[in-house]
């Protein structure tokens, strides 16, 4: 990529969030009467249901903070990410054992919580965030006492609430687990929160992501093993792969990489991570990322397998900008503009602003909806973010 290659995505990318996305969800996403944040509105923006993700109170006001960091100071960004972080204190935790909800009412009130941890990881990070933003001890304490609570009920299933989902005929584990820890630390260090060796934390969860699910011997990254790190292989839900998930793993791992002056071990590792996952995931025939598929080639359960979602393509096309930027190699600024172009081409709606997030297999829109429990102001927003800082840093090494 020469410096008007580069200058072009920056503007595409910076233009993207700060004209479109961040606008879109400042209009229909705040709720002016109880604090915090709406997340499932139609394609116009207009409110489907009010109830709250509690995740997306956690994503958005990180999103906001991140961006007031990183290209601010903006302190109508910052105040919203307040908000949403005061919504998150007053609202979503049960009283009685300090965890987080799922999802709340309008008003806060408690609809469901869940086993696993995620409510957690996601208030972390909007905590770190504003923490890098204000200075205030508060939030740093409050980010490492959410990681502290991931981190345990990670390791530990057993602290959950609820009865196990699973009988302890078949034990196994995910990888969304330790690669969420890797983005978890790193936005905490970042911030410059102390008290904990957050290098140490990326080291046990990148340790734990090679032991356990890059397997080589078939070039693979598996999503869900058995609890020693062997394949599940006669049974579905131990030969479905998710590609952009696993793509998402090898950016946070090629991220660090460049926080630690461009280790040469994990650039190896993020960039074969995404090699490898990316020949298994990208559609041939329709281009885009397929959502779910088989380690063998074999079907798969989930009906919506072959769906291109959002959020994969926001995670290739931070991936492969990365491993572009790390490597100079060629063939990654390929696959970047071959995932961005296809992405550009089918998920933002020209008409309404923001982004469809659920489209058939050959790229028409499947759902109009912008907004769900699981699709709001995260994924896309921090593509944007990312590949803008990553622009600008690449702008400036060319400068050198």
């Amino acid at each position: 990529m020469d410096s008007s290659k580069i200058e072009s995505l920056r503007d595409i990318y910076r233009d993207a969030l700060v004209g479109d996305i961040l606008p879109f969800w400042k209009k229909h996403g705040i709720d002016q009467d109880n604090g915090g944040f709406f997340n499932a509105v139609d394609r116009d923006g207009t409110l489907l249901d009010s109830d709250k993700s509690v995740w997306l109170q956690g994503r958005f006001s990180w999103l906001l903070a991140a961006t007031h960091n990183a290209f601010g100071p903006n302190e109508e960004w910052l105040s919203l990410a307040g908000s949403g972080l005061k919504f998150i204190d007053d609202h979503c935790f049960d009283p009685e054992d300090g965890l987080m909800w799922f999802n709340v009412t309008a008003e806060g009130k408690p609809i469901r919580k869940r086993r696993y941890r995620f409510s957690e990881s996601f208030a972390c990070i909007a905590n770190a965030a504003y923490f890098q933003a204000t200075g205030d001890e508060e939030y740093s304490e409050k980010a490492v006492a959410l990681f502290k609570t991931f981190e345990a009920h990670w390791r530990d299933p057993s602290l959950s609430p609820f009865p196990p989902k699973f009988t302890g005929t078949r034990p196994s584990k995910g990888i969304g687990a330790p690669m969420i820890a890797i983005n978890m630390a790193q936005v905490c260090r970042e911030a410059g929160i102390g008290g904990v060796d957050w290098n140490a934390k990326i080291d046990e969860a990148i340790s734990e992501i090679v032991a356990d699910f890059v397997h080589d011997d078939i070039g693979c990254v598996m999503e869900t093993v058995a609890v020693d790190g062997s394949r599940i292989d006669d049974h579905f839900d131990g030969r479905t792969l998710n590609p952009g998930h696993a793509i998402e793993a090898a950016w946070f791992i090629l991220q660090e990489a460049k926080c630690r002056g461009n280790d040469a071990d994990l650039i190896s590792l993020g960039t074969k991570m995404l090699d490898w996952m990316w020949a298994r995931g990208w559609d041939t025939e329709f281009g885009g990322l397929l959502y779910f598929v088989g380690v063998d080639g074999r079907p798969v359960q989930e009906y919506w397998h072959d769906m291109k979602f959002w959020w994969p393509h926001d995670e290739a096309i931070i991936a492969t900008l990365l491993a572009y930027q790390l490597t100079g190699d060629s063939r990654y600024a390929e696959l970047h503009q071959k995932v961005h172009d296809w992405t550009w081409a089918h998920f933002p709606d020209p008409e309404f602003g923001e982004w469809y997030g659920y489209l058939r297999r050959d790229g028409s829109v499947s759902s109009p909806v912008k907004g769900t429990l699981w699709k709001g102001p995260f994924h896309t927003p921090r593509m944007m973010l990312t590949c803008w800082q990553i622009c600008e840093e690449m702008l400036e090494a060319k400068k050198k």
